[in-house]
């Protein structure tokens, strides 16, 4: 009988909770370490995001893990609006609300890691609290086959140099504010002049940024909604932004933020409230969209590997960072058990490699669309007036969000052009 593969894992959150316990039900023996105890990771930390699984992440995730979150509100549309000036000047300048062809759901971040733990350590693997140092990695990586470090976009992470021909940003393109909050419902009367409670809502301006609500899971009251606000640097929302110290005045921007620039949606906004069993139900923020060589190398030169966030770092604004972080978790996980030994330096490049070109490189162009990159005006430019036009072209707009390859398509205007005609073809076959 052969010895078991020995994984460590280093960072337990979403990815490396996911990694570490699909591995575990392949025989593998992992080794997780944290900084934090599952019962902190939980309850002692805000929420990195809404991790809204679209679609395929969330296919994935389910067929790797399982679904654990069935009573969860989903969301099966995008209502959406962007306009444009000054609260009392401002005009509308589209508006569309195509609903998805796939289900998408938002469970909290911490309540999933602290499941997948819960589970692993029931069934009997090795969690390690400790602060890992790159001294202490050395020696991890000596006891170990492979070495896999989650540590998100802080910790070790400079032991990965950035990768500049694949990194677009240098640095951040939007501010962030997100925050979870209770008071409403998920019924068809809910945003009735939106998409009825099963539909995000996400209101775009021209000059200041976006603000994104949708149906989420929290950890501690289950049904609720999530917020993300994403302002662009220099815009008034930034001083706003700034004035949040607690989920009080989190909650008091993003009131007035409705009132002064979307009104139609302040009715409902008005009935959200604060978590009161969770203090820290908001984030206040900012990421540089980043893509780091995935191997590093310990102080005796062992090559180790990033995953995640930790080698690939998205501005949320599309949600491709956990979706993308579920994904290459699945498929690394089979091929560590395909591969059985000898885990070189060749073998993880490569692996990451597979996962630019599956997944990592669309993933991050369709985030750059979304951020209004002036290399994609050509595509916003059409795609957003077509899909105020036709659902079909809505859906296949945010259909990106679960798919993102088809971008990596769009060169052209007439490439966009023929885009645009594949989504309505399509829609009148499954009609």
């Amino acid at each position: 009988m052969t010895n078991p593969i020995r994984v460590a894992i280093v960072g337990a959150g979403i990815v490396g909770a996911t990694t570490a316990l699909a591995l575990q039900r392949h025989g593998v023996d992992v080794t997780l370490y944290s900084d934090r105890s599952i019962e902190d990771l939980r309850d002692a930390v805000p929420a990195t995001g809404t991790a809204v699984l679209f679609g395929r992440s969330r296919d994935v995730d389910i067929d790797l893990i399982g679904e654990s979150y069935a009573d969860a509100p989903v969301s099966l549309g995008m209502a959406t609006r962007l306009v444009s000036g000054e609260p009392g000047e401002l005009t509308t300048l589209l508006d569309f609300d195509p609903d998805f062809h796939y289900t998408a759901a938002g469970v909290d971040v911490r309540l999933r890691a602290h499941d997948r733990l819960t589970e692993f350590v029931r069934a009997g693997g090795a969690f390690v609290v400790q602060p890992v140092t790159v001294g202490d990695l050395d020696a991890i990586a000596a006891d170990h086959d492979l070495t896999l470090l989650a540590t998100g976009k802080g910790g070790l992470v400079e032991l990965f140099p950035v990768d500049e021909d694949r990194t677009v940003y240098r640095e951040p393109q939007r501010e962030l504010l997100a925050a979870a909050f209770a008071g409403l419902g998920h019924g068809p009367e809910v945003f009735a002049h939106r998409g009825g409670g099963t539909h995000n809502v996400f209101n775009l301006h021209a000059e200041h940024g976006e603000l994104w609500i949708g149906p989420y899971w929290h950890k501690d009251i289950g049904a609720s909604w999530s917020f993300l606000g994403f302002a662009r640097p220099g815009s008034p929302w930034v001083e706003r932004f700034d004035s949040v110290t607690d989920a009080a005045s989190a909650l008091e921007v993003v009131t007035e933020l409705y009132r002064d620039y979307y009104p139609e949606d302040l009715p409902e906004i008005e009935k959200l409230t604060v978590i009161e069993e969770d203090q820290r139900s908001w984030l206040r923020g900012a990421v540089t969209p980043t893509v780091r060589k995935p191997v590093g190398h310990t102080a005796s030169g062992r090559p180790v590997a990033a995953i995640g966030d930790t080698v690939l770092a998205f501005d949320p604004i599309a949600g491709q960072g956990a979706q993308t972080g579920i994904i290459q978790a699945a498929a690394l996980v089979a091929a560590i058990v395909a591969r059985g030994t000898d885990f070189t330096e060749d073998w993880i490049a490569e692996q990451f490699d597979d996962h630019w070109d599956a997944r990592g490189h669309a993933a991050a162009e369709v985030t750059r669309l979304f951020l209004g990159d002036p290399d994609y005006a050509f595509v916003a430019g059409k795609l957003f007036p077509a899909a105020q036009e036709d659902d079909a072209v809505g859906a296949a707009l945010f259909g990106l969000l679960s798919e993102p390859a088809p971008i990596l398509g769009l060169h052209t205007d007439e490439d966009v052009d023929r885009f645009i005609a594949d989504a309505k073809a399509a829609a009148l076959v499954r009609s």
